[in-house]
């Protein structure tokens, strides 16, 4: 950060201004999603890179079509496409097929994004609406999951480990490590919690995350299902709960994606998401609800901005009485 001196103090506020910008974080972003990217290339074979070019190049394409229609500047150059394709193809499974990933990387481009006016304007992350697209009108497209096959043998559908704890099925094949580096089924982004966590403390290192949000959302999932466990109270599997899912990948990645900057804010709306989220895995139809938690979460985003508002400087303070 540096502040603006001399004449350009009288010219326009805000007066505080980030050297950073939004093509640098994105790519910040991006270096550190690719120890996932390759994690999944290993675990789930030349599909993983298959789906992701293709998601990306969708996403770029779209964005690059739509404003050299509507006379727009041009904004590919800034990566929030390639964020956003690589996004997409992380919550999907390897089986998903490429057409489904292409219209999804479309309609999240497009719709979520451009006709609300770009980034920074969307209503909420266009990777989650493209997967919940996915979800509501294709949803064999993206629950089809399958073991892991770097060891060359083919690869065997099978649930995913949260939705084996759900039902309450024998996890006794899926190790703890296992579940930590990422050797399990789930979708190509959310497997590998170790390889996650290198990119995001390279985001953490470079200042592009909130880390109070991300905490809070985590810590409210945990909470929630360790309390009101399947079993009983206070009888959740934390680890299970933290490894198995999306949750890393949506509270390192997803869940900083508010336009607002207020802190406090985005730690109410991280709360909000991990509410939801824990409601759907302990109670709900679905096995997961990192994507359904996070986007509720946007939703609401203008109301809890609205209800909390950040505290004006200068505004509310007690007068010194002055000393004679």
């Amino acid at each position: 950060m540096k502040l603006k001196t001399g004449k350009e103090l009288h010219e326009v506020s805000p007066h505080i201004v980030d050297d950073r910008s939004t093509k640098v974080i994105m790519q910040d972003v991006v270096i550190a999603m690719i120890p996932a990217l390759l994690g999944a290339i290993y675990f789930f074979g030349i599909n993983a890179l298959i789906l992701t070019a293709s998601s990306v190049a969708t996403c770029v394409l779209s964005e690059y079509i739509w404003q050299r229609l509507r006379k727009e500047p041009l904004t590919v150059g800034d990566w929030s496409a390639v964020v956003t394709g690589m996004l997409i193809a992380f919550n999907v499974p390897a089986t998903t097929p490429i057409w489904a990933v292409m219209i999804a990387s479309v309609f999240a481009i497009i719709v979520v994004k451009q006709f609300f006016g770009g980034i920074g304007s969307n209503f909420a992350n266009p990777a989650l609406m493209g997967r919940a697209l996915l979800m509501f009108l294709w949803p064999a497209s993206v629950s089809s999951y399958v073991t892991t096959y770097h060891s060359g043998v083919d690869a065997v559908s099978s649930a995913t480990v949260l939705g084996l704890y759900k039902s309450g099925s024998d996890l006794s094949r899926f190790s703890k490590w296992d579940m930590f580096i990422g050797n399990i089924p789930g979708c190509l982004g959310e497997t590998s919690a170790l390889l996650l966590l290198i990119g995001f403390a390279y985001l953490c290192y470079r200042k592009v995350v909130n880390l109070a949000a991300t905490g809070a959302y985590i810590i409210t999932v945990l909470a929630m299902t360790f309390v009101f466990a399947r079993d009983g109270l206070f009888k959740g599997d934390i680890l299970t709960n933290l490894l198995s899912g999306g949750l890393i990948l949506g509270a390192c990645f997803m869940m900083t994606d508010y336009a607002s900057v207020a802190p406090r804010v985005k730690v109410v709306l991280s709360i909000i998401a991990g509410l939801v989220t824990a409601g759907i895995r302990l109670w709900g139809m679905l096995p997961e609800g990192v994507s359904y938690g996070i986007l509720t979460a946007n939703c609401l985003s203008g109301l809890v901005e609205t209800v909390i508002r950040p505290h004006i400087y200068g505004v509310g303070l007690k007068k010194q009485k002055s000393k004679i």
